[in-house]
């Protein structure tokens, strides 16, 4: 019998100490990079955005792979790419923790995008 998962994550981290460091003339970047993360671990990513002082991501996890594990990954693999591309030039790196929450999937949508766009004043949410 093949594993099936069918689980949506909305995950939610910020910058050290909250400090808008993430200019949004370069968020898109960040956001299609974060994206190829979560692609390259096998994840399917339906949305990642935020603003300049968190991200926020909607994906499922390939059933391999555990969530604190994934989420480390992608904190050390966008950190690194900043400070190498000296994309965001005061960042000092992410908060400790996450945070995670799981919805059916149909609310999770609905609820991401309304939570984003009342919260934020950013373009498109990439994908």
């Amino acid at each position: 019998m093949a594993t099936y998962t069918q689980i949506l994550y909305h995950i939610v981290y910020g910058t050290k100490d909250h400090q808008g460091t993430l200019d949004l003339e370069c968020h898109d970047n960040l956001c299609r990079y974060t994206a190829g993360i979560l692609r390259n671990k096998n994840c399917v990513v339906y949305k990642v955005g935020g603003y300049v002082d968190h991200l926020h991501i909607l994906t499922s996890l390939h059933p391999s792979l555990a969530l604190a594990d994934l989420i480390k990954d992608v904190k050390l693999g966008t950190s690194e790419w900043i400070k190498t591309d000296k994309v965001f030039l005061c960042f000092s790196g992410w908060q400790n923790g996450y945070g995670a929450f799981t919805n059916p999937v149909r609310h999770s949508f609905c609820s991401f995008h309304k939570k984003i766009s009342q919260t934020h004043s950013i373009g498109n949410l990439y994908t």
